[in-house]
């Protein structure tokens, strides 16, 4: 598609019918589709008065702390357009109103595209954060993004890429794991023990069919009591089992330290010392470090990453054709940070 360039470009954008999905496609975010209409109108009014190719110079800045994330994105966005691009790295932590990118060249040339490479740093931004305070709680211990379901299909990889690059070991989703070179993570839904009808059951079969250097975690809280379930499941699997994994419904009260302190115990008096305990379901820092404490060795988080809020991002132009400018309220020209490199 055609980049847009004027509000003459909309009355152009064909929808066609019977759109199977709502989300946008790589090309229309390319063309700036999805941009806010003033840009397209402001570049007609700078062609009107012949100031669209203005050597413009803008700097993005976030309205709180958080992690670094949605670069790589923008630089593709940017990558066939004459344009100097400077950034920080992805992951690196960043403080409010931390200069994160500097963008220069012809205003034409990525003035329409403000809209989208802010929403690419924002979200991605505010997932990575939320990612990086799960790694925090965790300390040495692992945990798996499992966010994917809470999303929009079209922005899964995004988000499970960014919670990686915030410092989760793992991520459920199949095309952010195949995007970062990893495998993906997981074992077995509550969809496979219910249709199997037995724990057990199924987790044999489990065991008989992955490969050998496949780490075997069961869930148990799908039939019977947790700690009976886990000790059934080891003592049948015996050393092939890796872990099981609790995932008791709010409607039970959830997973418990008390709950992953009898588990251990138990599991620890019959033998079964190497298994280890993996918690998941509506997991929160807090949570974590109980659970922790209390015993749990690895953890899965959904919706504390997946509904992490955006991180505001403003774009500013802070120089014109090698003028120092700034709207109100904003210190004019170029607020340096030693952070930034070269990308493009």
């Amino acid at each position: 598609m055609k980049p847009m360039t004027s509000l003459e470009d909309i009355e152009k954008l064909k929808i066609e019918e019977g759109r199977l999905l709502h989300s946008a496609t790589h090309e229309e975010i390319l063309s700036a589709a999805t941009t806010d209409v003033y840009f397209l109108r402001t570049m007609d009014l700078l062609k009107k008065m012949d100031l669209d190719k203005s050597i413009v110079t803008a700097e993005i800045f976030a309205r709180r702390p958080g992690v670094f994330c949605g670069i790589e994105e923008v630089k593709n966005i940017l990558r066939d357009k004459d344009v100097e691009v400077w950034s920080v790295d992805e992951g690196e932590t960043f403080e409010e109103k931390e200069t994160l990118v500097r963008i220069k060249g012809p205003y034409s040339n990525f003035g329409a595209y403000e809209t989208i490479i802010l929403g690419s740093l924002a979200s991605a931004s505010g997932w990575a954060t939320a990612s990086r305070e799960i790694k925090e709680a965790c300390g040495e211990k692992s945990f798996l993004c499992f966010g994917a379901r809470h999303v929009h299909p079209a922005v899964a990889p995004v988000m499970e890429r960014a919670a990686l690059i915030g410092g989760a070991n793992g991520a459920s989703c199949v095309l952010a794991a195949k995007m970062m070179h990893i495998g993906a993570s997981g074992t077995l839904p509550h969809a496979a023990m219910l249709i199997a009808g037995d724990t057990l059951k199924i987790a044999k079969v489990y065991d008989q069919v992955m490969p050998e250097d496949h780490k075997r975690i069961v869930l148990v809280d799908t039939f019977k009591d947790e700690v009976e379930e886990s000790i059934r499941i080891a003592s049948e699997l015996k050393e092939r089992l890796f872990g099981i994994r609790l995932d008791t419904p709010s409607e039970r009260g959830g997973v418990t330290p008390h709950l992953v302190r009898e588990l251990r115990s138990k599991l620890d008096h019959a033998g079964f010392q190497y298994v280890k305990i993996f918690v998941s379901g509506g997991l929160s820092p807090d949570k974590i470090r109980a659970l922790s404490a209390a015993g749990a060795d690895s953890f899965g988080v959904g919706s504390y990453i997946s509904g992490a809020s955006a991180i505001d991002m403003t774009m500013d132009i802070k120089e014109v054709n090698g003028e120092a400018v700034a709207k109100r309220g904003r210190l004019p020209g170029l607020i340096d940070n030693p952070k930034l490199k070269k990308m493009k």
